[in-house]
């Protein structure tokens, strides 16, 4: 039950006569009372790197009220105080409200509370003579172990709440997991949990620690008939208002509240680009009518076949040969001296390579390519690909080349090196590389699902949300391929040892900078963030505690050390799915030298940042103009030059960068 707030002799003298029916419960009282060890000297409200890109400001400095004032009031009450860093609601003084009211927003918010405790975050209040839940629509927070009311925390009070979602469902029905009815992403009292509040006239939305709990349109039909069937349907103003204040609640209980954030968006939930400026690039296609010996644009059944290349590579023998592997299972090979092009089949793997056309498969197919450092010597290159011969199974081969043909390579060669139990269809990452140590390096998601269910990415028994990091060179046992005898967790009770590092969800992709050595991992977010990572050995990047630089879902304390943090990230604003791309080191785009470009496959844009490894400083993110560009991967040819793909009708999908000027 939601406090009423209304300021009158009256209303304060029959609350605290009856206080139950007001809401001011008795029987769940704060365990918690001093505010300073509630809030434990923890400091924040400052913006990071990626939220000044992207348009954020605080609506709270950290040391004073500027900004807010009570509800009906000129200044905020002496029960609201300032400690370590947090507004504290230390006594009954009222609700609180931005000075500035908003429409089209994002807002983010950090909230701790006392045990049993109740309180809220309200949006579009306005002022007048009824209290701000009568005008507001409410962000419950709540204990949700011990609390006094229903509604639990993240809920839209009386108007939404997290439905079970597809993840979770699939879950359930492909690997009989023991799920709750309902998303429950909260941490307990006493912790600190993150909200973020997107509302604006295309969608508006509530995510929890990071989890997106439902999403909701003002005005709409459905939104009109919540609220009339709410109980504060009777109030005129109830989720009527276009616009207002933003509202923190005084409920009776303590609560705490930081990094309090705001970014004003267009009505279509346009937000600020997160870019430095433009690049003085252009797109243009790689090849001319270049035609792959195996791909045709039509089946045999007149049905149109879409053209996905995976990876863009070359074997380091000093041929200048790009490979091309395709999602299907088909490798290609281009000869620098073809013209017109006619790429030429290099190995042909669809017999035992699992489609991604399949139901549920899109994440599937054959995903990685990569020649050994010495393959002009032996021959042997190494391929990741959905096994269709064992169910949700990824495979790592080796097969070798034709000693007779260059361009061939021998089908029945192939050595299984790794196979990989996978729990669901998504989440394979499937990207290998050789480091400049010689070692074979594997990215793998997290397993797939969502919220990380099984909870794989800081699991160190399984391989699966890692970075593994094999020697291909070695046999051990039944194992055909070796450990490193540096890897960071060979010694680890219960950790696999081919961990090299871990916390990911889905690394898409994995590259290696040909002249630093450095290890880019690019991780796909699941409900808000998209990150770039910068990896070393032994590194946890947090998944699925954290999501980026943002707490995610409810497991607190599940890590045993500080994740490290991404060199960049962005939000679902800007796009919705990273592309990891590589680091350029060709010559023909000297505006490039040393930038790693990358791209977002849901909103097709791209862009090339500058990061020096030396000082760790984040120099800058720039955009690169083009059309909008479904781009599936990036890769590298032996020149240094960068190569990009998107699916494509035509077989005309593979582009590079060049100079603008």
């Amino acid at each position: 039950m939601m406090f009423p707030h209304l300021r009158t002799c009256l209303f304060l003298t029959a609350a605290l006569l009856c206080p139950a029916l007001y809401g001011i419960s008795q029987t769940h009282a704060d365990t918690t009372t001093d505010p300073a060890e509630f809030v434990a000297g923890e400091n924040a409200n400052t913006l990071n790197r990626f939220e000044k890109a992207a348009g954020w400001k605080l609506l709270f400095d950290g040391k004073s009220f500027a900004g807010w004032r009570g509800f009906n009031q000129d200044k905020v009450s002496d029960g609201w105080k300032i400690v370590n860093g947090a507004i504290v609601r230390t006594d009954r003084s009222g609700d609180i409200i931005t000075d500035k009211e908003f429409d089209n927003f994002e807002l983010q918010i950090e909230y701790k509370i006392s045990t049993g405790g109740n309180s809220g975050i309200m949006f579009n209040v306005v002022e007048g003579d009824i209290g701000a839940p009568y005008t507001g629509p409410e962000v419950q927070i709540n204990d949700n172990e011990k609390g006094h009311d229903p509604q639990k925390a993240g809920w839209l009070y009386q108007l939404y709440k997290p439905a079970k979602p597809a993840w979770m469902k699939q879950a359930e029905a492909e690997v009989g997991a023991n799920l709750p009815s309902e998303v429950d992403a909260t941490r307990p009292a006493g912790e600190w949990n993150h909200v973020l509040l997107r509302v604006c006239d295309s969608q508006c939305e509530v995510l929890m620690n990071g989890v997106s709990y439902y999403k909701f349109n003002l005005g709409s039909d459905e939104w009109n008939d919540r609220v009339a069937k709410s109980k504060f349907a009777k109030h005129e103003m109830f989720g009527k208002a276009k616009q207002g204040h933003i509202c923190l609640q005084d409920h009776g209980n303590l609560v705490a509240f930081r990094n309090i954030k705001i970014r004003e968006i267009s009505p279509n939930a346009d937000a600020p680009a997160p870019v430095d400026g433009k690049l003085s690039v252009k797109v243009v296609p790689a090849f001319g009518e270049i035609t792959w010996d195996g791909w045709q644009p039509i089946d045999s059944e007149g049905k149109a076949i879409e053209f996905r290349p995976i990876v863009m590579t070359h074997a380091g023998d000093g041929s200048g040969r790009l490979f091309v592997a395709t999602q299907d299972g088909t490798i290609e090979v281009i000869k620098p001296s073809d013209d017109p092009q006619q790429a030429k089949l290099f190995l042909d793997l669809r017999d035992r390579v699992r489609s991604f056309r399949a139901p549920g498969a899109n994440e599937e197919g054959l995903l990685g390519l990569a020649f050994h450092p010495d393959y002009e010597k032996n021959g042997h290159f190494y391929v990741y690909y959905t096994s269709s011969k064992k169910d949700l199974t990824s495979v790592v081969s080796r097969f070798t080349v034709s000693k007779d043909d260059p361009d061939r390579a021998l089908q029945d060669s192939e050595q299984v090196v790794m196979e990989i139990p996978q729990p669901f269809h998504n989440h394979n990452g499937g990207s290998i590389e050789f480091g400049p140590d010689g070692f074979l390096y594997i990215g793998l998601g997290d397993g797939g699902s969502g919220n990380d269910p099984l909870q794989n990415g800081l699991d160190m028994s399984t391989w699966l949300g890692k970075v593994l990091r094999i020697d291909i060179d070695q046999s051990e046992g039944d194992r055909h391929y070796g450990i490193p005898a540096d890897n960071p967790f060979v010694d680890t009770v219960g950790a696999q040892p081919e961990i090299y590092a871990y916390g990911f969800r889905n690394p898409w992709r994995i590259n290696f900078d040909s002249k630093t050595g450095a290890l880019w991992v690019a991780d796909v977010g699941q409900d808000y963030w998209e990150e770039v990572n910068l990896v070393t050995k032994g590194g946890n990047y947090g998944w699925s505690d954290v999501e980026g630089t943002f707490p995610f879902s409810d497991d607190e304390g599940q890590m045993p050390t500080s994740p490290i943090g991404p060199i960049w990230q962005y939000d679902h604003l800007v796009g919705k799915s990273i592309t990891g791309g590589t680091v350029y080191r060709g010559t023909s785009v000297p505006s490039l030298e040393g930038v790693y470009v990358y791209a977002d496959f849901v909103s097709g844009k791209l862009w090339g940042l500058k990061y020096n490894e030396e000082s760790q400083i984040l120099e800058w993110n720039k955009a690169i103009p083009s059309e909008k560009l479904t781009v599936l991967a990036f890769g590298e040819g032996e020149d240094g030059e960068v190569y990009f793909s998107i699916p494509t009708g035509s077989g005309q999908g593979i582009h590079k960068f060049a100079s603008a000027d």
